[in-house]
């Protein structure tokens, strides 16, 4: 990886390090919780925060922050409009971050996941109820970042609005996955599979996209234009990533997991769209691996079914084309915006991104 990149990914995790500090400040405590009693004790605000804090230490990419900072910075060099600092936009780097994390534990409640990041999920190291309860105080922790200096009151509202919104698409893309997969003999066309995937998963590229152009000076309208790419890029991911768990799985879960919680990916979809008759028998091995777990015959029968044609390579095709493309884009937004550094290397770091076998 790009050394530029790890100069900046230093600053994003002492920046999520301390908005979620160990030692309970009164600072900090009076920024998330407002004044206390003196009843609530450190160990209470503990058993709130500790899944967030392990599953943000166990890693990530830490693409989305990223993308915010590299976007604040190519905006940085055509706004017009007030703009954040570098200490400014390293701050608020938490807002999609932890949002991230809040959704991954409850992704892996909803569909009831075993691993994650190859560890067992949260639901299942703290409980039901804990994890649940912290994920959620997650979402609402996350903003907390927006009280800092140098914020004006203008920027925080325009930052917030977007906050808000996209976590409102979040929720939406989460429930019409969960209607999907509830449902084993219904199967979504492929456009409403990427429109919920656009909510989904897309949602908090757009949402880092859009966040980096409007703190770094630019209109609403040009920040959408940064919002709708960003969406693009993580729709192809998540096609790339339903590939993965049909072929070699997932780090840190296991082949053919999307199969037991009957999610239905793009490559199912185009499966059935060229061989309708195959619906019936599809609904069937992924109702069978549901009820018998990872470990069943019908996860591997249901893989050899879609590896009856190309479905699978298309899917693959198709993912790295958004990838590709999207990525490119943002040399192109701006006059003479090819030559500087931040547009590169946003199409650096989604190409670097992109699996081996894919590029």
């Amino acid at each position: 990886m790009n050394k530029e990149f790890f100069d900046r990914l230093e600053k994003i995790e002492a920046a999520l390090k301390k908005s979620l500090e160990s030692d309970f400040s009164a600072e900090w405590k009076e920024k998330s919780f407002g004044r206390l009693s003196p009843a609530v004790t450190a160990e209470h605000i503990n058993n709130l925060i500790e899944p967030n804090r392990n599953l943000l230490a166990l890693g990530g990419k830490r693409w989305r922050p990223l993308l915010l900072v590299l976007c604040w910075e190519l905006a940085r060099n055509y706004g017009r409009n007030e703009a954040l600092d570098e200490d400014g936009i390293y701050s608020i780097t938490p807002l999609v971050e932890f949002v991230h994390t809040a959704s991954l534990i409850h992704d892996d409640i909803e569909d009831s996941s075993q691993l994650r990041r190859g560890q067992p999920a949260a639901y299942i190291t703290y409980g039901l109820d804990t994890a649940l309860n912290s994920a959620s105080w997650l979402y609402f922790e996350a903003p907390v970042c927006l009280l800092g200096s140098g914020i004006s009151d203008s920027m925080r509202l325009s930052l917030y609005e977007l906050y808000t919104s996209e976590l409102r698409r979040l929720h939406l893309g989460q429930a019409m996955d969960i209607y999907w997969h509830r449902n084993p003999s219904l199967f979504p066309s492929a456009d409403e599979y990427k429109s919920m995937v656009r909510c989904k998963t897309g949602t908090l590229a757009s949402l880092a996209a859009k966040i980096g152009a409007v703190a770094g000076g630019l209109d609403a309208e040009t920040a959408d234009m940064f919002g709708e790419t960003a969406a693009d890029i993580g729709i192809g991911f998540q096609i790339i990533d339903d590939v993965i768990n049909l072929t070699t799985g997932n780090a840190g879960k296991k082949r053919g997991d999307d199969i037991v919680e009957n999610k239905k990916s793009l490559p199912v979809l185009l499966h059935l769209d060229r061989n309708p008759e195959n619906r019936e028998k599809l609904a069937a091995l992924m109702k069978k691996a549901a009820g018998e777990g990872i470990d069943s015959p019908a996860v591997e029968d249901c893989i050899s079914l879609l590896n009856t044609n190309d479905c699978i390579r298309s899917a693959a095709e198709e993912g790295t084309r958004l990838i590709y493309e999207s990525s490119r884009k943002f040399r192109t937004f701006f006059a003479g915006a090819e030559s500087l550094p931040a547009a590169a290397l946003i199409e650096e770091l989604f190409k670097s991104m992109i699996p081996e076998d894919f590029r």
